[in-house]
């Protein structure tokens, strides 16, 4: 009697964690975009280029977020963590250029939030290592 053929194996996972993969890219992407759409209309009347703003941020977060949630893993803790730095500051020193501050200001804040983000980020990959 001939046995079933077993299952190839999926390299992504059951769907609920796909989605769960998902989940946190996705939503910061839209908080980042809405967060940004409404810095660029500074309480003036929604118009179109706000929102291609505000998709335009999302789009660019999100894809900066899976490419280094993708390649950050392949990276020494050193390096993933300053990767993880830089956007963090990247995304925070881009809100702020958008409030209409000097680049030099929006370059100081972009430099503190990412040496924090090092900081903190270095400490979880450290402690959690093999």
């Amino acid at each position: 009697m001939a046995h079933a053929a077993p299952r190839a194996a999926r390299w992504y996972g059951s769907p609920a964690r796909v989605a769960t993969k998902l989940t946190a890219p996705v939503l910061g992407g839209i908080v980042f975009g809405l967060w940004a759409a409404a810095i660029g209309r500074d309480a003036g009347p929604i118009t179109g280029w706000n929102v291609l703003l505000g998709v335009v941020a999302a789009v660019a977060f999100v894809v900066a977020y899976l490419g280094l949630r993708l390649l950050g893993t392949h990276l020494p803790r050193e390096l993933r963590a300053a990767a993880w730095a830089g956007f963090g500051g990247a995304a925070v020193g881009f809100l702020h250029g958008l409030t209409g501050s000097s680049v030099l200001r929006s370059a100081a804040v972009a430099f503190a939030v990412a040496a924090g983000v090092f900081a903190v980020v270095f400490y979880r990959f450290y402690t959690t290592e093999d």
